[in-house]
């Protein structure tokens, strides 16, 4: 289907609060007007501080005060995921000032059904009107993409059975045709809408969180959560179908350092969220700007990723959060700027229509043979002959192959011809004729002449040669002790390469005689190779064999969990815990710790560089300041109007100073993305390890400390402890939120055992909570 091009639909969204700035925002009665009037600051003395006061009109599609979560939905979003289900593209995006709301519009709260926001909604949506279209079979899949730092990261690689990425593994891609998409990004099918609320919880309980003043849990990355849907029509035989992706998008705030008072590890990230921001305004520019030619999509990875739902085939929804108060009205009035460029923006959404391969070769099969049983009809009507259209059989081809040598035998003078696969065989068989024709040919010639090919004559020189040189290897090994070997276990050479090879070693041979005889070699070689073979047995297959042989020796009958009077010690206990059911974990974390050893010697070699460049530079600058104070203090000046001041030594040592400087910066930014690689694998190694301590606890406990009475009672409790718990949170009026509940409480129950463990370590020095994904356990 064609595009249709229309405006991005731009919204404001005003935070809900007691002390409202009626004074400098004014919503005007018709819902899509919003009024700011500021008094620019001055740093004069008071009395002249008396500026004019200023003021600003935003006309949008919808500015939006003290609405509902459900009120805003329907509003807002509920068009483009209704559209999605049709095969159009859509995106709804939430940007604004750190705390203005931006994640409570996308996510809202986990813990009350009313308080849900887009995210929840638009998943209950899609599954309610799944049910509804029966005539259509839908597929669908979720993805979770989070940019932190411009690093790319999976929040849904701690689910059971997804790979986990490394952090470079993942990187925005685009195909022909095809858009923009995240290779490496892990997609699960889902079947309900409890399903797909799973996957979001278990997302967001993986999303990096921060504090600072104006937000106590401020998301310190963008995020991007996808739903992938196809619908194939289920009336229709067609090979056509139709595909949509959801894009909704939760980007980090905006930040004033003098406001937040971000230090240390907050600081860091507050650069990149803003520079991130920054580029995407660049981008919104060059889009609004029809007589630009370039659009740079690739400044960051969060333009990058959104370069469909940024003027490409999508339907976009900008949604604009603000404060309300006056302490904020300059990000106030920033951010709605920003939306009215947003709104300059036009974007081309259409239907995403293709070809089911699969069904498509069956309707031509189909074409095919409605063309033969017409073409059958034709013959009949016109008195030809019966013509098949299959494939040939014996009988038929061995016809053929008798019409041909009657025909090159001179008794046959033509050769009838009815169809095209009957040509193809007879010109096969006058090609198989001439093929043998050459070999007859060839063997006479033999016979006559007694003609030998190259490369029999070659194979004979090569084994004359290796029959008179193995006499005298075993004449020399005997002399060494070595017993020679039998002629039954020799490989004796097929070509040239073998001899030459052979003759080399021999004159090595006779130039160092004291390094003994080349049988000797080759034995003390093979018995090097078997020794190391048997050193270098896997360790995965050593791991793998060793608990099963413990475990046969130690695990009772019917497998039941043993509880003795004296219970090991944990030392011995976590030693058996690594080599039986957390062998898996064990692996991951070694394997982690191999590559965080390797990344730290990589950063230490560029740390070495970079000194060593540095330290360059100081020899290289220390003549060229000398000369200057010689001088006077005037500068450097290359020409003067007498001629050049600079002598060539001056100048040579200049451009050496430019090109170390060059070379500086080369080193130190590797130097700064071996840095980061460094931290993000030893976050990886300290989670793999508190995971691993989590899990033996665990284990611990239920296989030596916990009776069966005390965990059964204790399971029942917990039971009708949740069974109490969702009945009392589940409202009458909402039947739905049942799924919604049930995939909390799912989420809950998977990280149940860890986060006791991850309580410690979940807050580093700058007071910011980190969940980042745990590491695939199958």
């Amino acid at each position: 289907m064609k595009p249709h091009s229309r405006e991005v639909e731009v919204f404001v969204r005003i935070k809900p609060t007691s002390n409202f700035a009626q004074d400098h925002i004014e919503c005007l009665p018709d819902g899509q007007t919003v009024n700011i009037y500021h008094r620019k600051s001055s740093r004069k003395p008071p009395d002249s501080r008396k500026t004019p006061l200023s003021s600003w009109s935003f006309r949008l599609e919808g500015v939006l005060q003290d609405v509902s979560q459900e009120e805003f939905y329907t509003q807002v979003c509920r068009r483009v995921v209704l559209e999605a289900l049709d095969g159009y593209n859509g995106t709804v995006m939430c940007f604004g000032q750190t705390g203005a709301g931006k994640t409570y519009t996308m996510t809202g709260s986990t813990e009350s059904y009313k308080q849900r926001g887009i995210i929840p909604r638009a998943l209950q949506e899609v599954f309610l009107e799944m049910g509804k279209r029966t005539e259509h079979a839908f597929t669908v899949h979720l993805s979770y993409l989070e940019i932190y730092n411009e690093t790319l990261v999976d929040l849904l690689s701690s689910v059971r059975g997804s790979p986990h990425p490394s952090p470079h593994s993942m990187v925005v891609m685009e195909e022909p045709g095809g858009g923009v998409f995240i290779r490496g990004l892990s997609l699960h099918p889902v079947h309900s809408e409890e399903e797909a609320l799973h996957l979001l919880f278990e997302g967001e309980m993986n999303r990096i969180i921060g504090s600072h003043a104006l937000n106590r849990s401020s998301s310190r990355s963008h995020c991007i959560f996808t739903v992938h849907i196809e619908s194939r029509s289920r009336t229709l035989s067609d090979a056509k179908y139709v595909t949509s992706k959801l894009n909704l998008v939760d980007l980090a705030g905006s930040e004033r350092l003098g406001k937040t008072g971000s230090e240390g590890q907050m600081l860091k990230e507050a650069v990149y969220i803003n520079r991130s921001l920054t580029f995407l305004e660049q981008a919104i520019l060059a889009l609004a700007d029809r007589r630009r030619d370039h659009v740079p999509f690739r400044q960051s990875k969060l333009t990058h990723a959104l370069k469909d739902s940024l003027g490409g085939n999508c339907n976009t929804v900008f949604v604009a959060n603000v404060y309300g108060e006056a302490a904020q009205i300059e990000e106030t009035l920033s951010t709605l700027r920003f939306a009215a460029r947003m709104k300059c923006v036009h974007t081309d959404p259409a239907v995403n229509e293709h070809m089911d391969a699969a069904a498509q070769i069956k309707k031509l099969q189909k074409d095919v043979q409605m063309l033969k049983e017409e073409l059958s009809i034709c013959n009949t009507l016109a008195n030809r002959p019966s013509i098949t259209y299959e494939s040939l059989s014996e009988a038929q081809l061995a016809e053929i192959h008798s019409q041909v040598q009657r025909y090159l035998e001179g008794s046959l003078k033509e050769i009838t011809i009815v169809s095209i696969r009957q040509v193809q065989a007879v010109f096969a068989q006058f090609k198989l004729a001439v093929q043998e024709q050459e070999q007859r040919v060839k063997a006479q010639l033999c016979q006559t002449y007694d003609l030998v090919e190259k490369d029999q004559s070659a194979n004979a020189a090569a084994v004359k040669e290796w029959d008179t040189r193995g006499s005298t290897e075993d004449v020399e090994a005997a002399s060494f002790g070595v017993p020679a070997q039998s002629p039954k276990n020799t490989r004796r050479p097929s070509s040239t390469k073998a001899k030459t090879k052979k003759s080399r070693e021999k004159q090595s041979q006779n130039k160092t005689p004291g390094e003994g005889s080349p049988a000797a070699r080759k034995s003390l070689e093979s018995a090097s190779k078997s020794k190391l073979n048997s050193v270098q047995t896997p360790e995965r297959e050593q791991e793998s064999q060793e608990p099963d042989s413990e475990s046969q020796e130690s695990q009772p009958p019917g497998n039941e969990p043993l509880h003795p009077d004296s219970p090991p010690s944990k030392e011995e206990a976590f030693e058996d815990f690594k080599a039986g059911p957390g062998s898996t974990i064990n692996r991951i974390l070694k394997e982690n710790k191999a590559v965080l050893l390797e990344r730290r010697s990589l950063l230490r070699q560029l740390t070495q560089e970079v000194n060593a460049v540095k330290r360059k530079i100081d020899c290289t600058a220390a003549p060229i300041q000398q000369q200057k104070e010689l001088r006077g203090g005037h500068g450097q000046c290359l020409v003067t109007s007498g001629g050049p001041l600079l002598q060539e030594p001056e100048a040579t040592l200049l451009m050496q100073l430019r090109e170390l400087k060059a070379l500086y910066r080369q080193r130190y930014e590797a130097l700064h993305d071996i840095k980061a690689e460094v931290n993000y694998c030893q976050h990886l190694v300290d989670q793999c390890r508190v995971r691993l301590l989590s899990e033996f606890e665990t284990w611990y406990e239920k296989n030596f400390l916990v009776p069966e009475e005390e965990e059964e009672e204790d399971v029942t409790m917990a039971k009708t402890l949740r069974e109490d718990d969702v009945e009392q949170q589940l409202l009458p009026d909402n039947p739905g939120s049942a799924s919604f509940y049930s995939a909390r409480h799912r989420t809950l129950k998977t990280r149940n055992n860890a986060a006791l463990v991850f309580t410690s370590a979940q807050r580093n020095s700058d007071g910011q909570r980190r969940l980042p994904p745990i590491l695939p356990v199958t």
